[in-house]
């Protein structure tokens, strides 16, 4: 991977390695673009290599860039991937040592990045993260349950373009990955009656999930791809859906919670299969406009009905493909606000 390759392609801004032997601490912060102010970077944590981090990091801030401009906030995009330690952090001690050696490191950048969470970082997490820098957002929200909500009215909101009707119920739904954001829109989408289908990277709780979700069924993950459904719903770590994959899918709508399930071939790829995408950055955006405005659950995903709303609108005006919809109006914005120079 040439790096700077890379970064030019996508516009970002800058890409820092950062590392505190002691805890264990390695980690990569990209920050995208501080056009419309601070870069928001999520912080997520599992076990992955080097290159999956730097690539997980760019594509992550990118998203966030787009997802902030699109909300309507003035912040940009950034993500801090840190990679588990080989020790890991089961001590509670050990967890409090990672998260504020990451604060006092990322601390000099505060008025350029503000840290919130992602995947395997919670609450309490950024509550360590806070005592060593000021640059941080969400640490008294619910991220995750705010995001699943957000997602599941803008599924509805999508489903109403795609499917003819907002209603959920008999629509069938396959979701992949059943993480904190899959497992709380599961629960939402089956209240309204929806024909579950679960997969998991662990099995055992996409089949826990199920038996509390009577009627919902679970595959495994290599065989969700090809299930006939209405709607699929990828809420894992990213990149669920490979470009070379596309030609299994049997779906007529992608709508989830994880951030980047397909790459820019592969929106390419699903446009031309004929299957209405609507991108992370719009559907996903709940729990950052939360954790940026004080907003609660409902107001949050009120807003993510309405901008999904608007870019389905736009798409069936234009006769465009919905996630080409999404992403002009975030650059749009970006460049008009960002024309207005600094304050």
């Amino acid at each position: 991977m040439l790096i700077f390759d890379e970064m030019q392609s996508r516009g970002h801004e800058a890409v820092t390695l950062i590392q505190h032997a002691p805890s264990g601490l390695h980690a990569v912060l990209a920050v995208h673009s501080t056009v419309l102010g601070p870069a928001i970077a999520g912080v997520r944590l599992f076990e992955q290599d080097e290159t999956i981090a730097l690539k997980g990091a760019l594509a992550l801030s990118e998203s966030l860039t787009l997802k902030a401009a699109l909300a309507g906030l003035n912040y940009g995009g950034g993500a801090c991937v840190v990679m588990m330690p080989e020790s890991g952090v089961d001590d509670p001690h050990a967890r409090e040592a990672l998260f504020r050696a990451l604060g006092r490191q990322v601390r000099p950048l505060e008025s350029r990045v503000v840290l919130t969470e992602d995947i395997g970082v919670g609450p309490s997490d950024i509550g360590f993260l806070a005592q060593e820098t000021p640059g941080t957002l969400g640490m008294h929200t619910d991220t995750s349950a705010i995001t699943a909500y957000g997602v599941y009215r803008g599924i509805k909101a999508s489903a109403r373009y795609a499917l003819g009707s907002e209603s959920m119920r008999g629509v069938r739904v396959a979701i992949l990955g059943v993480g904190a954001v899959g497992r709380a829109l599961a629960g939402h989408l089956h209240r309204e009656g929806a024909k579950l289908t679960l997969a998991d990277v662990r099995p055992e709780r996409a089949q826990a999930l199920a038996e509390e979700l009577d009627g919902s069924a679970v595959v495994p993950c290599s065989e969700i791809l090809d299930l006939p459904c209405d709607v699929l719903a990828p809420c894992g770590y990213g990149h669920s859906i490979k470009s070379a994959d596309v030609t299994r899918l049997q779906c007529r709508l992608i709508a989830g919670g994880e951030h980047h399930p397909l790459t820019r071939n592969g929106e390419a790829a699903v446009k031309e299969a004929g299957i209405i995408y609507i991108p992370d950055y719009a559907i996903n955006a709940a729990g950052l406009i939360a954790a940026a405005t004080g907003a609660d659950a409902p107001q949050a995903a009120e807003q993510v009905y309405t901008t999904v709303s608007r870019i389905v609108a736009a798409a069936e005006t234009y006769m465009k493909a919905p996630h080409v919809v999404a992403r002009r109006m975030a650059e749009r914005r970006i460049d008009l606000i960002g024309s207005l120079g600094r304050a």
